[in-house]
């Protein structure tokens, strides 16, 4: 069994912050793969299902963003789960817009929400850093952090929404390769080799015709005499 956590504050004030990707993320996989209906669990809301053959409790912590840790901890001793059972979805000021990293284990590097769970649980469990950009100086992270998303975001966002959603059975059984690989072809998708054939250069086409043949000089005379040599 997962625990997949994600990090926000609740109330309808707070659901278009970019502090709230984490509970963003949650509610995408829980709408694409048919969990259960969010209810009141563990000072949070819950949502359980499956992911591929995974089964997996996506909690969003209602104790807001400093006190997240009260909330992880009692899901994790209600379940018996280990520390490396527990998936945290955050943003993450240290990455730009529309990335996504995995990482386990680590430091806090002031997140008021992961330091809290860390209190509670240790350093070892798992963080899917969801990149929000930084905005450029320490001063203005508060606000920055607790204002929406513009809406010249809506596309990246969207895009990486949808990753997560696609990958979410690769991050629930382990692979956290596969997982970011599924973000990647939503937010990054290839670029297809083929295309339109170029027209042809008029230029290059007049340098590719044959010369015209030039006019012969000689005489009637001297053309027959050139042909009885």
């Amino acid at each position: 069994m997962r625990l997949f956590v994600g990090l926000g504050n609740p109330g309808p004030k707070y659901t278009g912050n970019r502090h709230n990707i984490g509970f963003m993320a949650v509610d995408r996989i829980a709408a694409d793969h048919g969990f259960a209906p969010w209810r009141a669990k563990f000072q949070g809301q819950v949502a359980d299902g499956r992911l591929g053959t995974e089964k997996v409790i996506l909690l969003k912590p209602e104790t807001y963003m400093n006190r997240s840790g009260d909330s992880v901890q009692a899901a994790v001793q209600f379940y018996k789960l280990a520390t490396g059972d527990v998936t945290v979805f955050h943003d993450e000021l240290d990455l730009a817009p529309g990335k996504c990293r995995v990482k386990q284990g680590g430091g806090h590097a002031g997140h008021n929400g992961l330091r809290s769970i860390q209190t509670h649980l240790g350093p070892d469990f798992q963080r899917v850093r969801l990149g929000i950009g930084h905005p450029g100086h320490k001063d203005r992270v508060s606000p920055y952090v607790l204002s929406d998303f513009a809406k010249a975001d809506s596309d990246w966002l969207d895009d990486l929404m949808r990753g997560i959603s696609d990958g979410a059975p690769e991050l629930a059984r382990g692979d956290s390769a596969r997982f970011l690989n599924a973000v990647a072809l939503r937010v990054a998708p290839p670029r297809s080799s083929g295309g339109p054939r170029a027209e042809a250069d008029p230029a290059k086409a007049a340098r590719a015709e044959p010369p015209a043949p030039q006019e012969d000089p000689r005489s009637p005379l001297q053309k027959l005499v050139h042909r009885f040599r």
